[in-house]
């Protein structure tokens, strides 16, 4: 079972990581002032996650490849890790999809 780990940075702001059951980071988010709008993020990938329509694959200029999760309103909620390949980028989808709509929210 994934969980969403949330954290403070160093600056204050708040961010979340989405992990796998065996404690894979699989998707990061973007930098939130607030712990509220943190958790609207965290309530945005869950929401967003089972919709393929939501994916963009993207390839990196060191030509490894990553996916970023969109909202609704088109703004990027999460994006993932860098992947070898891209069976690799895809299976890392299929995990945010399986993980994320059920997953607990733990505070770290």
């Amino acid at each position: 079972m994934g969980k969403f780990v949330r954290k403070k940075a160093k600056n204050g702001d708040f961010y979340f990581n989405l992990k796998a059951g065996n404690g894979e980071i699989i998707l990061t988010s973007e930098m939130y002032k607030s712990k509220a709008s943190c958790d609207n993020g965290i309530s945005s990938v869950k929401e967003n996650a089972p919709k393929d329509e939501k994916y963009v694959k993207e390839t990196a200029a060191n030509g490894k490849h990553y996916f970023n999760l969109k909202a609704g309103n088109g703004q990027v909620i999460g994006s993932s890790q860098m992947y070898e390949s891209t069976s690799g980028r895809d299976n890392g989808i299929e995990s945010v999809k399986k993980n994320a709509p059920d997953a607990e929210v733990i505070d770290e």
